[in-house]
């Protein structure tokens, strides 16, 4: 049976419930494909596209399971023992599925944290003491501080969840996630689930070693890159760069916009160049956590409508109604590209996406279109003809 609906699933009545508030009705295709199998108790690994529905997809199913394998009555349950385990390789991703988690465990008893670098210790000690932990959230790197610090012990994980795994080899935290599995049951007595927008060698190899005859769903883009993007890309000197993207964020038409810069001091820079003109946001790695969290929901809900950014802010942020991407550098990861320009045209909106090409960039501009398999049209901007 080829399953269509959410309510066709065998989903808790407290799961169906949360689905339905958020109106959710029809299943994505990873969904469609993966949860008949993960539901029954079966380990995953998903390929699919970000804005696919994947988180939802492990959340029903971490949730599901725990609800359906409810601690006896006789059994005592000890502080810091969470029994489903989701890692994360940024912060932003992390508090992203927290914020999902949350909206999925609302009309359940289900408690759910998530910890992460930059995060007050303090503050995450009282959510772990407040009551027996369900589903925890967070960054390879704090979840190995508080292991250390004898107040988190993974022995009684059931489910695991590792998101976006390419993403975790390329910022290294591969020996990070080793360790901690090291202290988890073995693969056999858990339920382990891995997701990735890529699979290289690598990847596939961690899969393997870590999971216990999974099922593969692969969910291939019709095309690398939305359709329903608009992609542009502009011939411009370094020097016209900043006076073509005051120009761009004038415009009317873009509601919304994401600028995207490779490194911290650019970002820094172009935050105080716009600032006097624009409602704008930063997202860097040197932006302290409580900071970017702020930024992100005053962008979210409108009071803000620029945000410059690092790839930190490339994956993991689900902002609707962004109308416009800029890349005021090209990123040198063409895969990054992807997922920049994927902050737009979201849920069946249109999206534009606007690269700038310098002289600087060109080094990554042969890469980036063989990364999507066609030739690219470079143009230069009628404004500055």
């Amino acid at each position: 049976m080829t399953f269509e609906y959410f309510e066709q699933l065998p989903l808790s009545p407290t799961t169906l419930k949360a689905v339905k508030t958020l109106g959710f009705e029809r299943l994505t295709p990873i969904q469609a494909q993966i949860l008949p199998h993960t539901l029954v108790g079966q380990d995953a690994i998903g390929q699919a596209q970000t804005g696919t529905g994947k988180t939802a997809t492990f959340l029903i199913t971490a949730i599901e399971y725990l609800l359906k394998h409810p601690f006896c009555a006789d059994e005592t349950r000890f502080l810091g023992e969470p029994r489903a385990l989701i890692l994360a390789p940024t912060r932003e991703l992390a508090q992203q599925i927290y914020q999902d988690c949350r909206a999925l465990v609302q009309f359940s008893e289900l408690y759910c944290l998530c910890m992460t670098g930059g995060a007050d210790f303090d503050k995450q000690e009282k959510q772990l003491d407040r009551r027996p932990l369900d589903i925890l959230i967070g960054t390879p790197g704090r979840i190995i501080d508080w292991v250390g610090r004898g107040k988190l012990f993974l022995d009684r994980v059931e489910v695991l969840v590792l998101d976006e795994a390419d993403r975790m080899l390329d910022m290294g935290f591969i020996p990070d996630v080793k360790r901690l599995i090291a202290k988890m049951p073995k693969n056999t007595h858990r339920q382990s689930l891995l997701f990735s927008a890529t699979f290289n060698t690598d990847v596939m190899n961690l899969a393997y070693r870590w999971l216990y005859r999974p099922t593969f769903v692969e969910i291939a883009p019709e095309t690398r890159t939305n359709q329903d993007i608009e992609q542009k890309f502009y011939l411009l000197a370094d020097d016209q760069k900043l006076t073509m993207l005051t120009h761009l964020l004038k415009d009317e038409g873009v509601k919304k916009a994401i600028v995207f810069a490779n490194r911290k001091d650019q970002v820094n820079y172009l935050y105080g160049k716009l600032r006097s003109q624009f409602r704008l946001a930063m997202l860097s790695g040197d932006i302290a956590q409580n900071q970017r969290e702020k930024y992100l929901e005053r962008f979210k809900n409108g009071e803000l409508t620029v945000m410059v950014a690092t790839d930190v802010a490339g994956r993991g942020i689900h902002v609707d109604d962004v109308s416009h991407v800029i890349n005021y550098t090209l990123p040198d990861m063409p895969d990054d590209y992807v997922h920049r320009i994927g902050r737009t045209g979201r849920a069946g909106q249109k999206g534009v996406a606007i690269s700038f090409v310098s002289e600087s960039d060109s080094f990554n501009f042969p890469a980036l279109e063989q990364h999507l398999g066609k030739k690219l049209k470079l143009e230069q901007p009628a404004e500055l003809v």
